[in-house]
């Protein structure tokens, strides 16, 4: 197609097209070196299996967090860098609602959870988003928000113990307390 048969349309297309690539790969190279900063800063912790307490070192989890980081942006970069079929974006503007649903969504979640708790508010957030966004059955709008905070409670709090907040709904962790500390 030559310069002189581009309507106005294809020319948007091809500028937010080049702009978004540009943009991906920027990104990327950012999140990859921020990786690599925080790789340096959690290997100065224990990253392995620690023996005597009986769980991971210090910066295992900041660690292996990095590297899939790394992992995930290099390749995003690399896709934005082959000149393959993934150049080709187009933004639909239908998205922007469910998008800022969303983002507000989540935020709300954010400053609800030194009030009532990260277990309440990730239920709350995964129930709305299931049910009122994705428009999920009841059931697995239920299943998957009561579970995810039990995983939750037993990764965090009893495997690698680390407390997460629990604002008002303290009181109701005291018997969990006590029988796995």
């Amino acid at each position: 197609m030559r310069g002189e048969d581009l309507t106005h349309g294809d020319l948007i297309k091809l500028t937010t097209s080049s702009l978004m690539i540009n943009a991906d790969r920027i990104i990327a190279s950012l999140i990859i070196i921020s990786s690599l900063y925080f790789m340096w800063h959690a290997i100065a912790l224990p990253i392995g299996w620690n023996g005597i307490e009986g769980g991971p070192g210090g910066g295992a989890f900041p660690f292996w967090l990095s590297v899939i980081m790394l992992i995930c942006s290099a390749i995003i970069f690399w896709r934005s860098s082959s000149g393959t079929k993934f150049q080709k974006f187009s933004f639909d503007t239908s998205m922007i609602k469910p998008i800022l649903l969303v983002s507000v969504s989540l935020l709300c979640t954010v400053g609800l959870i030194s009030f009532i708790g990260a277990y309440i508010a990730i239920f709350l957030f995964l129930f709305w988003y299931l049910r009122v966004i994705g428009r999920h059955s009841i059931g697995l709008s239920l299943t998957i928000p009561v579970l995810t905070p039990i995983l939750m409670f037993f990764f965090f709090e009893v495997t690698l113990k680390i407390m997460l907040p629990k604002g008002v709904s303290e009181p109701l962790f005291l018997p969990l307390y006590a029988k796995f500390f």
